[in-house]
């Protein structure tokens, strides 16, 4: 990376362009997320073959989140996350086009690679002025990201409640955050190679260090994938509510994790970071059991809620602890990045697997037995214990001082 200096102003000006583009992007997520019965319905699909479609999506992700960082080293970052950023926004009205399982997987594949490219751009840029402003912004950035999840969600529970077809609600929320995305990604730090840079590797594997680390974010990321695919279509057949009601629980998930995301900073200065995901842990493997007895459509809905508040924080967690685990930061980053899309490849066919050969009520007992597993293992991130918050204002202030 080029030697740049940049004004306190400019940083302060590039938190909030990034925070806005994490927004925009959780903003598409939840905007399909909540339309996944209708595609379910239009496709003609099983629930084992919306699985299998869905698995496409972390295929596409990643298969092309290596390519990211190459975009991003020829073009310099700012030009390569407006293009990105607009590439992800607009893959939204893709699914809603496909006919049936085949196109459906196509569509899948290229809405994931999108976003995948997407998303390595931003939290790099994320990093970036994270290390600039010598404090952790990640998790706040995190919480934005699913703040846009909860708009996007809440335009696609009205849009389910009014029977909208959703090929033109994707249309219309991808043409107006393809403008908000693009007009956010033009005022992001413009960071540049050096000259003499090489280009990133096409693939790092994951070190040892980040392995048992990577296998937190894995839980995490699985009960995740699995709450936000199917919590709407666990509501449908498994409690028979409506399609608003039913969308109306992957809004509810989102906010907790919403919420969880923007208070995660203070929440883990103040207790750390192996007792917030321990206590995660413990609160998502109660919202998974309130999700497997529920009789009611209430209590269902509590459970997904639980769920989110119990595993929010613990991606941007396994980042941090992967950054202070060995020698090579970026790679151990790189390698955490690879095990959790892996979770997010597995949780979506698996779950459909289970529910097509038993139920989505003994699907949601293995998204509850791998929630356990973030309250087994969190001592694996005391390293963010020891290199958080004052790691970075170390290297933060290794950095030469900005120009005046």
């Amino acid at each position: 990376m080029a030697d740049v200096g940049y004004t306190r102003e400019e940083v302060r000006r590039a938190r909030y362009a990034v925070a806005a583009v994490f927004a925009v992007h959780g903003a598409v997520t939840g905007s399909f997320a909540t339309r996944v019965p209708w595609v379910q319905e239009h496709a003609s699909l099983s629930a084992g073959r919306l699985g299998f479609a869905l698995a496409f999506t972390a295929l596409g992700a990643s298969c092309a989140m290596p390519l990211a960082g190459r975009i991003s080293h020829t073009f310099g970052s700012r030009t390569a996350l407006r293009g990105l950023i607009a590439l992800w926004t607009l893959s939204l009205v893709l699914p809603g086009l496909a006919p049936n399982l085949y196109t459906l997987c196509l569509a899948m594949f290229t809405y994931g690679a999108c976003a995948g490219m997407a998303d390595v751009a931003m939290n790099a840029l994320g990093v970036e002025v994270e290390r600039l402003l010598g404090k952790s912004i990640m998790s706040g950035l995190h919480g934005m990201w699913s703040a846009g999840a909860l708009i996007g969600s809440a335009g696609g529970t009205l849009a389910a409640h009014l029977g909208a077809d959703a090929r033109v609600h994707f249309l219309l929320a991808a043409a107006v955050l393809t403008v908000l995305g693009v007009l956010a990604a033009g005022r992001v730090l413009d960071v540049q190679p050096a000259e003499d840079e090489e280009p990133p590797p096409r693939f790092a594997l994951p070190p040892r260090s980040a392995l048992l680390i990577g296998a937190v974010g894995f839980c995490a990321v699985f009960a995740e994938g699995a709450s936000l695919d199917w919590s709407a279509v666990y509501l449908r057949d498994q409690l028979a509510t409506s399609a608003g009601l039913a969308a109306a629980t992957t809004t509810g998930f989102m906010l907790t994790m919403a919420v969880a995301r923007i208070a995660g900073d203070a929440v883990v200065n103040r207790f750390g970071a192996v007792r917030t995901v321990r206590a995660g842990g413990c609160l998502a493997v109660f919202g998974g059991v309130l999700i497997v007895v529920a009789g009611q459509p209430a209590v269902a809905m509590t459970g997904f809620a639980l769920m989110g508040l119990g595993i929010a924080v613990v991606v941007p967690l396994c980042f941090a602890a992967a950054g202070h685990a060995g020698p090579n930061p970026s790679q151990a980053i790189a390698g955490v990045a690879t095990i959790t899309y892996t979770s997010g490849l597995i949780a979506p066919s698996l779950i459909g697997g289970v529910a097509q050969a038993t139920s989505l009520m003994v699907s949601f007992c293995v998204v509850s037995a791998l929630a356990f597993g973030l309250a087994l293992f969190a001592g694996v991130l005391r390293t963010a214990e020891r290199g958080g918050a004052g790691d970075v204002s170390r290297r933060a202030a290794a950095v030469p001082d900005p120009r005046p």
